[in-house]
């Protein structure tokens, strides 16, 4: 089969790899959808350490297409839908059990697509451990989604504690930033959308926001300042991972604010802001169990997930597609494979 792979040198290329074989307590999964994530750039770029020789893509869905030995299908059965929790530990510590492979405490970790073979290819072989059903009604494609940019949406508002009947500020309207702006908007919350791109903040319109802002053209501080009175923003996410400056100038007294953008340097001194009682927070894409219920809440609520994707393709066509994805001048991107 052939799986997309990244050199570090902003080129993907397509290799040949053997079609995988589960092993002992793994599944293989035809993969129907696999979405790209906009950190795919930083390793795109070789700005981030990884196995070079693996396949890339860490947001996939698809069916069960083998069990391995000791995988019992009462638990998991060929043809089931799951999506894959892209990260495995050692699976009894503290953090595993807990649904956070990813912060294992006993193990190095694997991460898909940096260690382990990932989603870009018709078939991945994963541990059963990371599978989680789809609910009826969720699309392969939002299933993909929610695997990592609109989890991270959702695990973000799950670290602030809620935003529900907040005014909620959304600093950055790519894939994370527009799913944010979904949910808030969706739980209750006042948004504030913010981006430079009119057709990103278009979107943000349509998925809930209340006002959208260019912040390129207008002064955000003054902006939000407007609408709420003086009051400022009960939570802020920023997302962009380039305007913590602009994150920390609309927060209002015992705000909440999450970053969860890269590279996203934040910098304040205390002595100017303590008496504003703050909250801030990073945020790392979200547990497992967390991303079975942010399916869940989407297919409840209706959300329309599909949207955030502007572009379908098919492996063939890698180049280009992350020749398009890098420009992030668009939406989010993904790879489809037929039945």
């Amino acid at each position: 089969m052939k799986g997309i792979v990244f050199a570090g040198d902003a080129t993907a290329a397509l290799h040949e790899f053997p079609e995988p074989e589960p092993g002992p307590g793994e599944v293989v999964v035809a993969i129907r959808a696999s979405g790209m994530c906009g950190s795919d750039l930083h390793f795109y770029h070789g700005n981030f350490e990884f196995d070079h020789s693996v396949i890339q893509g860490h947001e996939p869905c698809g069916v069960v297409h083998a069990l391995g030995p000791g995988v019992s299908d009462a638990l998991v059965g060929v043809g089931d839908r799951v999506m894959i929790h892209h990260y495995w530990g050692c699976g009894m510590c503290r953090r595993c059990r807990a649904g956070w492979p990813q912060m294992c405490e006993t193990a190095p970790g694997t991460t898909m697509a940096i260690h382990a073979n990932g989603g870009h290819a018709p078939y991945a072989v994963v541990p059963a451990t990371t599978l989680l059903p789809m609910p009826a009604g969720l699309s392969f494609r939002a299933g993909a989604a929610v695997g990592c940019g609109t989890g991270t949406a959702w695990g973000a508002i799950k670290r602030l504690g809620g935003v529900e009947d907040s005014t909620t500020v959304v600093i950055g309207q790519g894939p994370v930033g527009l799913s944010a702006t979904m949910f808030a908007a969706s739980m209750g919350a006042t948004v504030l959308a913010v981006d430079i791109d009119a057709a990103r903040l278009a979107q943000a319109k349509r998925f809930g926001a209340e006002l959208v802002v260019n912040s390129r053209e207008v002064d955000l501080a003054e902006i939000v300042a407007d609408h709420t009175g003086g009051r400022m923003a009960d939570v802020v996410m920023e997302t962009s991972g380039r305007a913590s400056e602009d994150a920390l100038s609309v927060l209002g007294t015992f705000g909440r604010a999450s970053f969860t953008g890269l590279p996203g340097h934040v910098e304040f001194t205390t002595q100017q802001i303590y008496k504003k009682q703050w909250t801030l927070m990073t945020s790392w894409t979200m547990s497992s169990i967390e991303q079975a219920r942010a399916a869940d809440y989407v297919v409840a609520h209706d959300l329309p997930v599909d949207d955030l994707y502007s572009h379908t393709w098919t492996i063939e066509q890698a180049s280009e597609a992350y020749a398009w994805f890098d420009k992030q001048d668009a939406g989010k991107g993904v790879f489809e494979f037929a039945e």
